[in-house]
Parts: structure tokens; C-alpha cells; sequence
């Protein structure tokens, strides 16, 4: 389809790891990684510890909250970025599906394209998909550092079937708001503690407590586009 072919020459310009995508003549769903179909926060806690590190969270951002285990200054946003780097590198050891998040995408997935949209740096997409693959999440990746609106939109192309975007961070609905605005935007985070200092996720943003909300949103987001 022209759309689907559109997309990939996007996302090929923008992320050197992208996989083919070829959409059916049916429903998509673009759905981040972290924090959503897996785990993050608990897994890089965990991380952290090893490191001699902790995160205490006040406010809903890892910069400012991450701390050695004997003291009270927070590390800088260098630090931060090598930590994450690190915890990427070898995510295999410490990564796994949110809850229920295995069963939602494959019940879906006989009725909607999947595609995974993930702002993990591209150089660790293989093994992502090794994790991915392993946990039963077999869908097409595009790992880029790129906004997730125009890549969306891209993915997408001009088809006329409905789309659905699930991420955790405001400024990726926001951005696929901005440049998708028939797709339904699903706010979804798996740990409680950072969603409960989220803030309000504007207009045109529901959000999900968990995966079965989640896809009893999509499902009826799809089905609606039927009447």
C-alpha cells in the first residue's frame, strides 16, 4: 500500500535499525516499549542497585531522582545518560513484559497491524528484538530518537483505516496528536508509583490503568470506525 510504503522511507531516513513494515487493509496499532509492553522503571531499579545507585522518585523524570545508595546528591544528567546506556546495553538481563501486556498484544493482533515505535537509541535495537522475540512480541520495531509524531504518521501514511498509539510519555501523545489527530492516544504506564506523579496527559489523551483497559479502549476504538 502507498502508505506503508511511504513509511518505510521515512523511517529509514531516521533510524538506520528500521524494520519492514507491511500494513494489511485493517486497524494499527503503534505502541511504545518501554514502560509499556515492557517493563522499565522496576527493571532499572534493579539496575541501579547493582550500580550502587537508587532511584527515589519525587517528580516524573529519572533526572534529579537517581542518587548513590550513601548519598543525597543527585547525579548529574551525564551520569544519568551512562547509566541508561549501560542499563540498554544489556536490558536482556533485566527487562520483561509488563503485565498482561503479552496476551492484550496478541489478542489484538488478530484484528489490527502492531507495530512497536520505541525511542531506545537505534544501536540497541538487536537486542531488543532478541528480547522481544524471546517474550512472545514478535511485531515490527522502529527504534529512533526522532519525535513520534511525524514517524507515526509516516508508519501510517494516508490510510483510511483506524489507528491507535499507546505510549507512556505526554510529549510523544502530544507530538502524535499534532500529526495524527484521528488516532486514539492511550496513556499507559506499568509502574504505579511514576504514574501516580504523572501529570494530567491533556486533551485528547485517555489513560489506562493497565493492559485489559487498554485493550478494551482499542478494541472499541476499532470497532466504532465500523458503524
Amino acid at each position: 500500500m502507498a502508505g506503508a510504503r511511504r513509511g518505510k522511507r521515512y523511517l529509514t531516513g531516521i533510524a538506520s535499525s528500521a524494520e519492514d513494515i507491511s500494513l494489511g487493509d485493517r486497524p494499527l496499532l503503534i505502541c511504545d516499549i518501554d514502560e509499556v509492553a515492557l517493563e522499565f522503571v522496576t527493571p532499572f531499579m534493579a539496575f541501579l542497585i547493582s550500580r550502587g545507585h537508587e532511584l527515589r522518585p519525587v517528580s516524573f523524570r529519572l533526572t534529579g531522582n537517581i542518587f548513590p545508595l550513601e548519598g543525597d546528591r543527585a547525579v548529574e544528567q551525564a551520569q544519568v545518560s551512562a547509566l541508561l546506556e549501560e542499563f540498554f546495553a544489556e536490558q536482556d538481563r533485566w527487562q520483561h513484559a509488563a503485565e498482561a501486556a503479552v496476551e492484550t498484544l496478541h489478542d489484538l493482533s488478530a484484528i489490527a497491524d502492531i507495530v512497536f515505535l520505541t525511542a531506545m537509541p537505534p544501536r540497541h535495537r538487536a537486542i531488543r528484538r532478541r528480547v522481544l522475540d524471546t517474550l512472545a512480541m514478535p511485531y515490527p520495531m522502529i527504534a529512533s530518537e526522532q519525535p513520534k509524531g511525524p514517524a507515526a504518521l509516516a508508519i501510517h501514511g494516508e490510510r483510511d483505516q483506524p489507528v491507535a498509539f499507546v505510549d507512556d510519555i505526554f510529549r510523544n501523545l502530544h507530538s502524535v496528536r499534532d500529526h495524527l489527530p484521528q488516532a486514539l492516544l492511550v496513556n499507559l504506564m506499568a509502574h504505579e508509583g511514576f504514574r501516580a506523579l504523572a501529570p494530567d496527559p491533556g486533551d485528547g489523551v485517555v489513560t489506562a490503568q493497565g493492559w485489559p483497559e487498554a485493550g478494551r479502549l482499542i478494541r472499541r476504538h476499532f470497532s466504532s470506525a465500523d458503524d
